[in-house]
């Protein structure tokens, strides 16, 4: 209140969001689940990946992780909740092929272990190894610019965000 009487220009805070997984990044629309293509749980984009090692893609602290392994929430430092939600319908496989390598309240960095899997199990047991990167609170974004890779690593830029302060 105070800032909009006195003229004070809110301030931004630039974020990149990194690849957690390496494999070829796309668009979120296309990702064969209405929740994730219609944008329902947030904005984002999606992996296919190539291997079964997902890594932090930003600094900040896992603020959910799913007993199933297949999904793990995490708060950026600028406050972006970013999930990360491995294959389609893998809730289902119940954890088997999942290995989780940190808890609730971690401080992680970039790069830093979140969950291997079997990649060819999910193939197996689920309907697709995809897996969304979702910005589920896309109200503190002022802007976000997605970058699309055929060949993404865990140290390639797949988001630029900023954050309304």
């Amino acid at each position: 209140m105070l800032k909009k009487l006195f003229g004070k220009k809110e301030k931004s805070l630039d974020e990149v969001i990194y690849s957690p997984l390496n494999g070829k990044v796309v668009e979120l629309e296309t990702v064969p689940d209405p929740t994730f293509s219609q944008k329902m749980m947030g904005d984002g984009i999606a992996i296919e990946p190539t291997d079964g090692k997902v890594v932090s893609p930003v600094n900040g602290k896992i603020i959910q992780f799913f007993h199933t392994k297949h999904a793990v929430g995490i708060e950026s430092e600028s406050g972006l909740e970013i999930l990360i939600h491995v294959g389609l319908e893998t809730v289902g496989m119940g954890g088997e092929g999942f290995e989780g390598h940190v808890k609730e309240g971690d401080k992680v960095k970039v790069g830093d272990s979140l969950i291997t899997v079997d990649l060819d199990l999910v193939k197996e047991k689920a309907s697709s190894t995809i897996t969304p990167v979702i910005i589920t609170n896309p109200d503190v974004l002022e802007t976000v610019d997605k970058k699309y890779s055929e060949g993404a690593t865990i140290e390639t830029e797949i988001m630029s965000t900023r954050v309304k302060s």
